[in-house]
């Protein structure tokens, strides 16, 4: 088993990345936030421009690390970078974005290979207040894509959502990769956080 588990956590500008970390993380996130300068893609104060990083152990003993790369796209060389050697990603979209369907097609083609594998799960926000595109809207585009992922809604505020991402994700990796955790692991794992709520 490899001993330096990794999930990323990606997705645009305020999409949530760092809020989800901070939900779940045993530890208080390392954070690379600045300024932000480019108010033109996102009105928010602070962005990340490196990476976040946060930290939960399995019940084996073993550390799983949390990375949310930069939302900016002139730090979209980092995306790779960081998800290199990832068990798996989590896709964030903010569904009150311009072109939410254009940024779920990006970031799915910077993560094609995990995306191609089954190692990715598909998290969308803000579609309570923004309910277009929909769900057949993003299901219609990944078919487009030929890739089967799953979608569902979340908000990164709530632990009990970003659990519940991590529980789907987890169970496309076991479904696809027998590197990582056993299922016996993941599963204790799920419940060990949901009675941290």
């Amino acid at each position: 088993m490899n001993s330096a588990l990794k999930l990323v956590f990606a997705g645009s500008m305020g999409a949530g990345k760092t809020t989800a970390i901070r939900a779940i993380s045993e530890i208080e996130p390392i954070s690379t936030e600045v300024g932000n300068s480019d108010r033109s893609e996102f009105d928010k104060d602070e962005t990340t421009v490196a990476m976040d990083y946060g930290e939960l152990t399995l019940p084996s003993g073993e550390k799983l690390g949390l990375y949310g790369t930069p939302g900016q796209l002139r730090f979209d060389f980092m995306w790779q970078i960081v998800a290199t050697g990832a068990l798996g990603i989590v896709v964030l979209i903010d569904n009150s974005r311009p072109d939410p369907l254009a940024d779920l097609v990006r970031y799915l083609s910077v993560f094609q290979s995990h995306a191609q594998s089954g190692a990715v799960v598909v998290a969308i926000g803000r579609m309570d207040t923004h309910p277009t595109p929909n769900f057949l809207d993003y299901s219609q585009r990944l078919e487009e894509l030929q890739l089967i992922i799953p979608i569902m809604p979340a908000d990164v505020r709530s632990r009990a959502d970003v659990i519940e991402v991590l529980e789907v994700l987890f169970h496309q990796i076991e479904a696809t990769d027998h590197q990582g955790p056993d299922s016996d692991d993941w599963t204790s794992f799920i419940h060990t956080l949901s009675r941290q709520q």
